[in-house]
């Protein structure tokens, strides 16, 4: 387990040369509407990616060097997940009639994730959520990268290997290991947390992919840079899933898998992180 003490750490970024790769996927088990097929040769460019989402530590670096505030803190709320609430607040917080594991919370923000009294103190080296996807514009814009395309963001999430159901291989937990973050037990009811966390996890946690891609399945959404469909803007892609994933109801942490949500939407699942020009020469 890697350890640093910069505000920038994990932000270390994997050069990947330019390939024809085969995207997409064709499970059985996939919800035919989120466009996931078919299986298609797609050629990406030379580009870098982050290693690591964006951490509490990097995004705080931001809004202190710009002051920056995010639209969940404009707006007086965000989602959070009902069970990691106090009970009055989950009592008083509004849940939608399809979701009624999110509560709205007054107060929910990347700084205070579960809403008043709650703050990201000790969880510096987890992925920033509560972030839309004007939010995470924002950060890349000033850091001097940009949001990975999906075809990028499969590509580097992937991690060589070709047509694989996760980033790591076929198999979920491979000689009964866990690889990545998501929920175990029966959703929303009950956590297991067999895989050790119950909510996000550090953004170094478990074993890379071939490319040095750090939780590219589960933890937290990442943003990309693509509308959800061409015709779409106001929609944008989301891709690896989340820790609130499970098999029952939403196996999106497989390496194909793609959701969408509103520019201006935010979560206590939704974070994201950077892609960068290849260095001069690289190809």
């Amino acid at each position: 387990m890697r350890r640093r003490t910069s505000v920038y750490a994990f932000a270390e970024r994997v050069e990947l040369p330019g390939a024809t790769f085969r995207m997409g996927g064709e499970d059985a088990d996939a919800n035919p509407d989120d466009g996931e097929g078919p299986v298609r040769a797609v050629r990406v460019e030379p580009f870098a990616i982050d290693a690591y989402a964006v951490t509490n530590d990097r995004f705080a670096a931001f809004v202190g060097a710009t002051g920056f505030r995010t639209e969940a803190e404009q707006y007086g709320w965000s989602y959070a997940f009902a069970t990691f609430l106090p009970g009055p607040l989950r009592k008083i917080s509004p849940r939608p009639p399809q979701t009624p594991w999110w509560c709205g919370v007054r107060g929910a923000s990347w700084y205070h994730p579960e809403g008043p009294g709650s703050h990201v103190d000790g969880r510096g080296d987890h992925p920033v959520v509560h972030i839309t996807w004007r939010d995470a514009l924002a950060f890349c814009q000033w850091a001097g990268g940009r949001l990975p395309t999906e075809k990028e963001w499969e590509y580097a999430a992937r991690g060589g290997l070709d047509q694989a159901r996760y980033p790591w291989g076929n198999d979920l937990t491979p000689d009964g290991q866990h690889r990545c973050n998501i929920w175990q037990g029966t959703f929303p009811a009950r956590n297991t947390q067999e895989d050790g966390y119950a909510g996000t996890a550090p953004v170094h946690a478990y074993d890379p992919n071939g490319f040095g891609l750090y939780n590219a399945a589960g933890n937290a959404w990442e943003w990309s840079a693509d509308p959800w469909r061409p015709d779409d803007e106001d929609r944008r892609t989301m891709r690896g899933g989340s820790y609130l994933c499970h098999d029952s109801y939403c196996n999106r942490y497989r390496v194909a898998a793609r959701t969408s949500n509103t520019v201006d939407s935010s979560s206590g699942n939704i974070g994201f992180r950077v892609a960068w020009p290849p260095r001069s020469g690289a190809g």
